[in-house]
């Protein structure tokens, strides 16, 4: 994968080169197809979804929470706090998203793990909580 895609998402935008360079090397590319479920509720967490393109809804006990899109993260904190998923993730359109493991979201550095730390931060006190604990 060309690590400027990969720092094209905002989260990932301050990656160092040789950082970006490292996670783009095992970062996965997928697209999805709207309706496809890309998170299950009660699901563990495994990896980080970037969105490069498309939106999807995530959806808690039936309920919409949000809505995500272009450069939005899912699956941050069930993955880094290492919880059951709290919401489904459905595409709303076509995807195009950047998958990273739980091994590869170990290989980033201290700063961009804290990145991630913030944002996981502004959505519990906005009560979304990870769009869909989605991790």
């Amino acid at each position: 994968m060309d690590p400027a895609r990969l720092t094209a998402i905002p989260l990932f935008s301050q990656l160092s080169e040789a950082e970006a360079r490292r996670l783009a090397t095992f970062a996965s590319e997928t697209s999805i197809a709207d309706g496809q479920i890309l998170m299950k509720q009660g699901d563990y967490s495994v990896e980080l979804i970037a969105i490069e393109e498309g939106t999807a809804d995530v959806m808690r006990d039936g309920r919409k929470i949000a809505s995500v899109g272009k450069g939005d993260l899912i699956g941050e904190m069930g993955l880094l706090l290492r919880e059951p998923r709290n919401a489904d993730v459905i595409a709303t359109s076509p995807m195009m998203v950047i998958k990273l493991t739980h091994w590869e979201v170990r290989r980033m550095s201290d700063d961009t793990v804290g990145r991630i730390k913030e944002i996981i931060k502004q959505r519990q006190q906005q009560g979304v909580a990870d769009p869909a604990h989605s991790g």
